[in-house]
C-alpha cells in the first residue's frame, strides 16, 4: 500500500463481504478484520488479493501463520488479522513501515537517481554547461531515473490500473512519464526543437530534468519517511525485545540454561543479581529489589520476597531469587502489553475516517483537474508547453501522501511512547474519548491510597508505655500472616527489638494469643485482636477504654486491642496510607479540566480524611458504596451530562470501568479490572493516569495538526499549480517535504515527558 486511497479501497472491498468490517493501517501495512463465523480466512485473503495486494494471516499473538489449507478448519476468533507483515515478528520494522519500499530497497534507487539527476539538471538549466546534442545526453541520463529509480511508483500505478483504481502513485507515474515522453517526442520529432537544442540554447521545451528531479525528490521523501516511521514504530519492537532470552532452570536440583520460550508453568528458575526475570511468576526463595521500570515506568525498585509476584522482563537488582513460573509465552504481562500496543497501532481513530473518505475520491478528481488544466491552457492560448507544464505540476503537487500518513504515524509514535511510560491504550478511539472527559472517579483503595495498612497511633493503657505496647503487639502478631499482623510487626521492628514469641494460637477473623517476655522480664500472656476476641479470653475493657477504642474506629482507623496478663494494655490503630504522589496528581488532573470524585466502599470518616489529604472537595466524596453502587454513581453523573472517566484496580471496579466513558485500570490491580478498562497504567502511581490523559490528548492534537496541514497543502497547492505559478520540480520537492513534515511532527511525541 502507498497512500490513503489504497487504505480506503482495501477497507471498502473487505467491507463488501457480509458481516465483515476492516480497519487498515498504512505504515504497518496491516488490517484488523472482524469476521462472522460464516466467513473463512481464505475469503479474506482472496479478497485482499483481488484488490491488488498480497496478504498473509496473522495469529492472535502476532506471528504470521501459514495460509489456511483446503478442508482445514480456520482458527476462529473475534478478530482476524490480514497483513503483509506482522508488527511483532521483524526485528527492525524495516520490512513493512516504508510504503513504496523498504529503506534497503529505496537506498540504491535513490543513490542512482541523485548521481544521474545532478548532471541532467546542470546541463538543462545552466547555459554555460550545455554542449551540442546535450538534449540526447539528458535523455540517456534521465531514462534510468524515470524507468528504474521510479519503478516503485510505476509498478503500484499499474497494479491499481488493472483493478480500475487510482492512487497517489498514479499521479506520480503519469506526471513523470508524461514529462519524459513529451520531452523525448519533442527531441525526436520537432526539427526546430532539435535545432535549438543542438545549438545549445537555454530556452527549450524539454523536461528531462523535471522528470528526474521530481523522481529524486519523491524517492528522498519516501526514504526519509521510511526512516522516520521506523523510529515511530520501534517502540513496540523495543517493548517486545525487553524479554529475557534465556533462563537458568532447576531440573532435578541441577541448574540448566534453556531458552526462555521453553519455560512451562511450574518451572523453577534462578535469577541472579543483574539478570532479567525470564517470565511471570512468584518468588519461592530469596529476597531482592526488582527494577520494574521497563514494565511500569516507575523508577524506584520494588522489594520482593517469598510469595511475592514478579513480572517477566523486570531486572533483579540485588539478591538471588528462585522463581516459580506461572505464565509463559503469549500469556505473560509483556506479551499482553505487546498485543495491546499492536492493536492500538493497527486501529483507526474516528477522525481518520474523514481522511479515508476524502482520499477515496481525491485522485480521480485530481486527474480530472489535470486534464481540465491542460485543455483550458490550450483553449486560452497558453501554448502546448505551458499547458503541459501546468498539468504535470497539478499531478505532482496533488499527491495525497501526507494525508495518508497524518493519523497512523501519530498513533505509532503516541502509543509507542505510551508503552515506554508503562501506559497501554487499547484503541485509537480512546484518544478522542479523553478529549471529552470532564469528570474522573477515583477508587480509593489501591488507587489514591496504597491499599496497605500501616500503624498510625499507639494508645497505652493501665500504666504501659507506647513503646512497650507496640513491641508486645509485634511479638504476638509475628505468628500471624494476616495483613493487620504484618503491618503491626513491620512497625514494631522498625521501632526497636521485638520480643521472641514462646507459643502461639490464632482464631480466624478474631485475633491471636501467645506468650513473650519484654525487656528480659517474666513471660507475659499476650492477647491481640478485636473486642470479641478479648471477651472470648475473659478480658473486659472498661467503659473509658471502650470509648477510646470506638473513637479510633469512628475516626476512620482500623483498631485492635492488646491485652497483657488478662488486662487491656493498649490500642493499636492502623490506617490505609495515602500515596505520596496522589495529592500532586489530583492537582494536575484539575489543571487538565477534570473534576475528581472519590469513590470507596469504606466508611465516610475514612473517605473524608483521604479526600481532605489529596484535595478532593467534600461534596465529591461517595463512601460506603458497593460495586453496584459504583456503576450507579457513574450512570448518575452521565445522566447529569458529565463525561466520566473511572480509575480503579479491583474486581469490584470492573463493572464501573466498563460503564464509564473512559475506563482506566491500575496495572497493579486485577486482570478483570484491566480487561474492562480502555487504558491500563502498568504502575500504581496516579501520575501515570495524568500522563495517560495528557499523552492521549497530545496524540489527538498531533493527528489534527497533521490532517490540517495535509488538507491545507493540497487545497492551496492545486489551484496554484493549475494557474501555472508553480514549477514541477518545486512541486515534487514540496510534496515530498509535506510527507516528511507530517512524520516529523508525529515523532515529536516520542519526546513526550512528564513533570512528575
Amino acid at each position: 500500500m502507498t497512500c490513503a486511497s489504497c487504505v480506503s479501497r482495501v477497507e471498502r472491498k473487505l467491507g463488501k463481504i457480509e458481516g465483515v468490517s476492516a480497519s487498515v493501517n498504512l505504515p504497518l501495512e496491516s488490517a484488523q478484520v472482524s469476521v462472522p463465523a460464516s466467513v473463512t480466512d481464505q475469503q479474506i485473503l482472496d479478497t485482499v488479493k483481488a484488490t491488488g495486494y498480497k496478504a498473509t494471516l496473522r495469529t492472535a499473538h502476532g506471528a504470521p501463520s501459514a495460509a489456511p489449507q483446503p478442508g482445514h478448519p480456520d482458527h476462529r476468533g473475534q478478530t482476524q488479522h490480514a497483513d503483509q507483515h506482522s508488527p511483532t515478528d521483524h526485528p527492525a520494522h524495516e520490512d513493512h513501515l516504508a510504503h513504496g519500499g523498504t529503506t534497503a530497497q529505496l537506498r540504491p534507487r535513490l543513490r542512482a537517481a541523485v548521481v544521474l539527476t545532478i548532471p541532467v539538471f546542470i546541463i538543462s538549466m545552466v547555459p554555460a554547461a550545455q554542449f551540442p546534442h546535450w538534449g540526447w545526453a539528458a535523455l540517456v541520463l534521465s531514462a534510468p531515473v524515470v524507468f528504474w529509480a521510479a519503478w516503485p511508483f510505476h509498478r503500484a500505478a499499474a497494479v491499481n490500473a488493472r483493478h480500475l483504481a487510482s492512487t497517489m502513485d498514479t499521479l506520480v507515474s503519469l506526471g513523470v512519464l508524461a514529462a519524459f515522453i513529451f520531452s523525448a517526442w519533442q527531441l525526436v520529432m520537432d526539427p526546430m526543437m532539435t535545432a535549438h537544442v543542438h545549438g545549445g540554447m537555454a530556452e527549450h521545451a524539454l523536461y528531462f530534468e523535471t522528470a528526474a528531479v521530481v523522481v529524486t525528490f519523491l524517492l528522498l521523501g519516501r526514504y526519509l519517511e521510511a526512516n522516520a516511521k521506523q523510529k515511530a514504530g520501534s517502540a513496540l519492537q523495543a517493548l517486545l525485545d525487553l524479554g529475557a532470552k534465556e533462563a537458568t532452570v532447576l531440573r532435578g536440583g541441577i541448574e540448566v540454561r534453556v531458552p526462555a520460550e521453553q519455560l512451562v508453568p511450574g518451572d523453577e528458575f534462578v535469577v541472579r543479581p543483574g539478570e532479567k526475570i525470564a517470565t511471570d511468576g512468584y518468588v519461592v526463595q530469596g529476597r531482592s529489589a526488582v527494577d520494574t521500570s521497563l514494565i511500569t515506568g516507575e523508577s524506584v525498585p520494588v522489594d520482593v520476597g517469598v510469595d511475592d509476584a514478579v513480572t517477566g522482563a523486570t531486572i533483579n537488582t540485588s539478591g538471588q531469587l528462585l522463581v516459580r513460573a506461572t505464565r509463559v509465552g503469549s500469556e505473560t504481562t509483556l506479551a499482553q502489553m505487546g498485543r495491546l500496543v499492536s492493536q492500538a497501532q493497527a486501529g483507526k481513530a474516528p477522525i481518520a475516517r474523514l481522511a479515508d473518505r476524502i482520499s477515496a475520491v481525491f485522485v480521480p478528481i485530481v486527474l480530472a483537474i489535470a486534464v481540465a488544466t491542460f485543455v483550458l491552457w490550450l483553449a486560452f492560448g497558453g501554448g502546448l508547453e505551458a499547458a503541459f507544464t501546468a498539468a504535470v505540476t497539478v499531478l505532482v503537487i496533488a499527491c495525497p501522501c501526507a494525508l495518508g500518513l497524518a493519523t497512523p504515524t501519530a498513533l505509532l509514535a503516541g502509543t509507542g511512547r505510551a508503552s515506554q511510560l508503562g501506559i497501554l491504550i487499547k484503541g485509537p478511539q480512546i484518544l478522542e474519548d479523553t478529549r471529552h472527559v470532564d469528570t474522573i472517579l477515583l477508587d480509593k483503595t489501591g488507587t489514591v491510597t496504597t491499599g496497605r495498612l500501616a500503624v498510625d497511633t499507639v494508645t497505652a493503657l493501665n500504666g504501659r508505655t507506647s513503646a512497650e505496647v507496640l513491641a508486645l503487639a509485634g511479638a504476638v502478631e509475628a505468628g500471624s500472616e494476616h495483613p493487620i499482623a504484618k503491618a503491626v510487626v513491620e512497625a514494631a521492628r522498625a521501632a526497636g527489638p521485638v520480643p521472641v514469641l514462646a507459643d502461639f494460637h490464632s482464631a480466624a477473623g478474631g485475633g491471636v494469643r501467645g506468650t513473650a517476655a519484654y525487656d528480659g522480664g517474666a513471660l507475659l500472656t499476650l492477647v491481640a485482636g478485636r473486642t470479641g476476641w478479648l471477651e472470648e479470653n475473659g478480658i473486659a475493657p472498661s467503659t473509658a477504654e471502650q470509648a477510646a477504642f470506638k473513637g479510633q474506629q469512628d475516626g476512620g482507623a482500623t483498631a485492635i486491642w492488646l491485652a497483657v496478663d488478662g488486662e487491656a494494655a493498649g490500642i493499636v490503630s492502623l490506617r490505609d496510607t495515602v500515596k505520596d504522589s496522589s495529592a500532586d496528581a489530583i492537582s494536575r488532573l484539575k489543571e487538565l479540566g477534570l473534576r475528581p470524585v472519590l469513590l470507596t466502599g469504606d466508611n465516610a470518616a475514612v473517605a473524608d480524611r483521604v479526600a481532605a489529604a489529596v484535595g478532593i472537595a467534600a461534596e465529591d466524596v461517595h463512601a460506603d458504596v458497593l460495586p453496584a453502587d459504583k456503576v450507579a454513581a457513574v450512570r448518575q453523573l452521565q445522566a447529569a451530562g458529565r463525561t466520566v472517566a473511572m480509575v480503579g484496580d479491583g474486581v469490584n471496579d470492573a463493572a464501573a470501568l466498563a460503564q464509564a466513558d473512559l475506563g482506566i485500570a491500575m496495572g497493579s490491580g486485577t486482570d478483570v479490572a484491566i480487561e474492562a478498562a480502555d487504558i491500563t497504567v502498568m504502575g500504581s502511581d496516579l501520575h501515570q493516569v495524568v500522563q495517560a490523559i495528557e499523552l492521549s490528548r497530545r496524540t489527538l492534537g498531533t493527528i489534527k495538526a497533521n490532517l490540517f496541514w495535509a488538507f491545507a497543502y493540497n487545497t492551496l497547492g492545486i489551484p496554484v499549480a493549475a494557474l501555472g505559478l508553480l514549477n514541477p520540480m518545486i512541486a515534487g520537492a514540496a510534496m515530498a517535504a509535506s510527507s516528511v513534515l507530517v512524520v516529523a511532527n508525529s515523532l515529536r511525541l516520542r519526546r513526550f515527558g512528564s513533570r512528575a
